[in-house]
């Protein structure tokens, strides 16, 4: 699979990063070789999505983490996303998740395969206050919450 959505089968959001994209914050890719034959077997259709990219902040990019308490509290304007230097990018990271809403809500997505461990993208880890932390990412939490199933990915398998 080239990271190319195809016109058949189950739409599925998948962090671009998953399938070969240089989007990382480090400018790399988590391309997972081993997801991509299993979608593709499935007969799923990848939408490829950056959060960070699409909430604007470029590649590559300071390291950022939750500061003052979890996702949903990002969500609901208690704590911030910030970078390791200390900026304050909450805005790119809430238009990054609700993005990847928007575009769940219109392509009919019912599923995502998500990076796990990123501040955007972990179901079940993420970075908080500089360490990593159970809970999701903001962008995994807000779809969630909206009843879209998340699967978290590791990401990097051959």
């Amino acid at each position: 699979m080239s990271g190319e959505s195809h016109d058949r089968g189950e739409p599925v959001l998948v962090s671009a990063c998953l399938i070969g994209r240089y989007c990382r914050y480090d400018g790399r890719t988590n391309q997972d070789r081993v997801l991509e034959r299993e979608l593709e077997s499935a007969g799923l259709r990848v939408v490829p999505f950056c959060p960070e990219e699409h909430g604007g902040l470029g590649t590559p990019r300071p390291p950022a983490w939750i500061s003052g308490g979890d996702a949903a509290d990002v969500l609901e304007g208690a704590a911030r996303v910030r970078t390791d230097a200390g900026a304050d990018v909450t805005g790119a990271f809430l238009a990054g998740a609700r993005g990847a809403l928007d575009l769940c809500r219109t392509q009919h997505i019912r599923h995502a395969y998500l990076k796990e461990r990123s501040p955007s993208c972990g179901s079940r880890q993420t970075h908080v206050d500089g360490r990593l932390a159970e809970g999701p990412g903001v962008t995994s939490e807000l779809l969630a919450r909206e009843g879209i199933e998340v699967h978290g990915v590791e990401g990097r398998r051959e």
